[in-house]
């Protein structure tokens, strides 16, 4: 049930690449960012306050915290789409797969095996071959791939403190916190927030905010106290795959040789991490392990 439902996430997730490319010709970023987790918030508190007021004062401080980076991971993410292609994009932002396993060693204190170096690696020369434009770097891309890194740390913290009982509160914490850093955000940069002006483009943000927003959160956190947090990104490792067929669909961006060897690294990447968390060897069980103990003293 936590596959199918991530697999899910995963999919309306990718869906956000080019949907959110066709808003920004009326539709800023700063304000996208700001509407769209502002009608999240609101339908999550409306439903599940409740659970937001079971939680201890420490999950309410952490959710924030992680709503915090979340909301920076969107930011940096959707001004990084702005300026790059939405299938290199997308395709960059989920590098967070390779990522997350790293992150995790490092801040859990366990040994990097040889796949997860190899995985690094091959995911660095897709990168390269996405980002690179002669001997620079597109600004777009560099932003996606700082939001593959705040997405990771997102879900290693994430999976250090969710559990089945306040998955649903933490959720909605982090929505809150991720809709105030956006609004905050937009109020800073431009000093107002604008509105969508058509109906159609309401209906999208819609969309956007209940259910790659929402929805997506509440089954994340849900998800992250079944699954360890490697495993979680490796079950979400197909949204670039989808941010890519339909960008290419619908947005009619060309398929280049660039797209298809640096998409072709970043899926070998993903393959490689994914073979390596699901063979049973003692890193990945110490880290689960770890996790699950650091998500008890939070309590």
């Amino acid at each position: 049930m936590a596959f199918a439902g991530l697999l899910l996430v995963a999919i309306t997730w990718g869906t956000t690449f080019p949907i959110s490319k066709t808003l920004f010709g009326r539709v800023g970023v700063w304000d996208l960012l700001a509407v769209r987790f502002s009608i999240a918030a609101g339908a999550m508190l409306v439903c599940w306050l409740p659970a937001v007021r079971r939680l201890p004062r420490r999950l309410l401080r952490h959710g924030a915290g992680l709503g915090v980076v979340y909301g920076a991971a969107q930011i940096v993410a959707n001004l990084g789409l702005e300026r790059a292609p939405a299938a290199v994009a997308g395709f960059i932002t989920g590098t967070y797969v390779v990522l997350t396993p790293l992150c995790a060693a490092l801040i859990l204190r366990a040994r990097i095996g040889a796949r997860a170096w190899v995985a690094a690696a091959v995911a660095a020369l897709g990168l390269g071959t996405l980002a690179l434009h002669g001997f620079s770097v597109g600004v777009g891309e560099t932003l996606a791939l700082l939001s593959a890194l705040l997405y990771a740390l997102h879900i290693v913290a994430l999976g250090m403190i969710s559990t089945v009982r306040d998955a649903v509160g933490l959720a909605v914490v982090q929505i809150v916190a991720t809709a105030a850093v956006s609004v905050v955000a937009a109020l800073v940069v431009q000093g107002r927030i604008n509105l969508p002006g058509r109906g159609t483009d309401w209906a999208v943000i819609a969309y956007m905010a209940l259910v790659s927003g929402a929805l997506a959160m509440m089954m994340q956190s849900w998800a992250q106290a079944h699954l360890p947090a490697t495993r979680v990104a490796l079950v979400m490792a197909t949204e670039p795959l989808w941010a890519a067929a339909l960008s290419v669909m619908f947005l009619h961006e060309a398929v280049t040789a660039r797209l298809v060897i640096g998409a072709t690294a970043i899926v070998s990447a993903l393959i490689i991490a994914e073979t390596g968390a699901s063979d049973g060897r003692r890193p990945g069980r110490a880290s689960r392990r770890r996790v699950r103990r650091a998500g008890r003293r939070q309590r």
